[in-house]
């Protein structure tokens, strides 16, 4: 097992290297600077715009529903353990270059959002089926003349891959039976089973069982099943969480001048932090907070423009606007909330870094206890109950971006797309039973090897995202007019 570790690791430094990060982070200043900053300029617009009713019969459902598909995939375990993992293993700075990716990524979630709707197709029973897969293929095929239909096949495998091994199932039933756990069994009292040197709690095995069960009652319902349980379990849950952030942040207010000290002297590989921290690179936070953030908001994936092409809207860049406030909402808020919490816990004051034996889930619960106060029990339950909730959601939207590959990949041949609902459902029933290090690894693989076609098609086509968003805003300057 320790050797299967050291592979996996080894694969992961390879992926996630420098040209990884620095392809996805070039990606999103060439769309930044193409579109003249339209994140921060537009961002205002785009929120207001996710409520638009839109009454096009061009898609599937509703661009609120669209965009709570594609979050209900994006906010889950990244933001909760993927920010405690982050700063665990590459400091309190690994938290500012989640913000850099979050920043340049809006603009990317709004590209590639945007050529999603631009390339969909209507199937001949009548729905819609589009991502970067016909980005790629007929997007860059107009544009250059040549077939690229191989790297489009390339990135729907990459796609399987994510929503099978890591992102979708393994990482999110992990999260939530280690939550369960935390909070029901946390000194593993009660052991159902051993697997080697590893023992299983009964929570683990029954919140294991609860959620396959769930999910293959969702999943079985396919896109508007997934899509109606997704727009009313993710707006509700976020806010729960944002306002236990915002009580972390109100009660320790005086501390956050520091946070940001700490947080900014990481980044740029200061290691005279809290004692526990001495050793932290830049390369480490850099690459942690860079693949934590991707891992959290999807920007550069390709995987939310699954979701915003069944969108019901008639002008892509409209979608693309509502689609790019995703990123915002996951990293910008929610994940903000998590890392301040952790910062102001462990390493500002007195505190000497995360203590020994904390990881994943335990990190941030532990950092909100210490903030909060209070017996703890009633803080970890409600993160406990965040974290299920949104872990779930996210089960629920990996398994309908993974099946459009297939589909995309076989024909649109839909027994194989049931038969793989199955084997979906078999490795969310797994996930439990492999270990933290091994679960976030597989998952940043994945991760890594989907977003490289995805990115490469950004760029070629970056100049059809330029130009279609400024003939868009001279035709609709305003919101109101759009709605005309």
């Amino acid at each position: 097992m320790e050797k299967f570790t050291s592979i996996l690791k080894l694969i992961d430094d390879v992926v996630w290297g420098l040209p990884t990060i620095i392809l996805i982070l070039a990606t999103g200043i060439l769309l930044t600077v193409r579109m003249r900053g339209m994140q921060f300029t537009k961002l205002g617009r785009a929120l207001k715009s996710i409520f638009r009713k839109s009454d096009s019969g061009h898609g599937e459902v509703s661009s609120f529903g669209a965009l709570c598909t594609a979050l209900s995939a994006t906010i889950g375990t990244g933001n909760i353990v993927g920010v405690a993992t982050a700063i665990a293993a590459g400091g309190p700075g690994a938290l500012f270059w989640m913000w850099v990716a979050a920043l340049v990524g809006i603009a990317t979630k709004y590209a590639e959002c945007m050529l999603a709707v631009l390339y969909r197709e209507k199937k001949e029973d009548g729905h819609i089926l589009g991502g970067p897969f016909y980005t790629i293929e007929k997007g860059m095929k107009e544009l250059t003349g040549f077939s690229w239909k191989w790297l489009a096949v390339l990135f729907a495998v990459f796609g399987i891959m994510a929503g099978l091994l890591g992102i979708g199932t393994i990482t999110q039933v992990h999260g939530i039976t280690s939550a369960v756990k935390n909070a029901f069994d946390p000194t593993e009292a009660k052991i159902a089973f051993e697997i080697g040197s590893n023992s299983y709690s009964w929570s683990v095995v029954i919140a294991g069982l609860l959620v396959t069960l769930f999910a293959a009652l969702v999943i079985i319902g396919g896109l508007k099943r997934i899509s109606k349980v997704a727009s009313v379990v993710v707006p509700f849950m976020a806010i729960i969480y944002v306002f236990l952030g915002l009580s972390v942040i109100i009660m320790n207010a005086t501390y956050i001048p520091q946070a940001f000290k700490v947080i900014f002297k990481s980044a740029i590989g200061l290691k005279a932090v809290a004692g526990g921290a001495v050793g932290w690179t830049i390369r480490e936070a850099m690459q942690k907070g860079v693949a934590r953030g991707i891992f959290s908001n999807e920007a550069g994936l390709g995987s939310a423009p699954i979701a915003a092409s069944t969108a019901d809207v008639k002008e892509p860049v409209a979608q693309g606007l509502v689609s790019m406030t995703g990123t915002f909402i996951d990293t910008i808020i929610i994940c903000t909330m998590t890392g301040l919490a952790i910062v102001i816990a462990f390493f500002t004051g007195n505190s000497a870094g995360i203590p020994e034996g904390l990881e994943g889930v335990a990190i941030t619960s532990a950092a909100f206890n210490n903030v909060l106060g209070g017996d703890g029990k009633s803080v970890q339950f409600l993160l406990m109950i965040c974290l299920v909730f949104f872990a779930f959601t996210t089960i629920l939207g990996w398994d309908y971006y993974s099946e459009r590959c297939i589909e995309y990949l076989t024909n649109g041949k839909m027994g194989i797309v049931k038969f793989y609902r199955i084997v979906y459902i078999c490795a969310v029933f797994i996930g439990p039973y492999l270990t933290v290090s091994q679960v976030w690894d597989i998952a940043d693989i994945a991760n890594g090897l989907m977003a490289i076609p995805n990115c490469i098609s950004l760029i070629v086509l970056s100049g059809v995202v330029s130009k279609a968003t400024k003939a868009y805003f001279q035709k609709y300057p305003t919101l109101q007019s759009e709605n005309q």
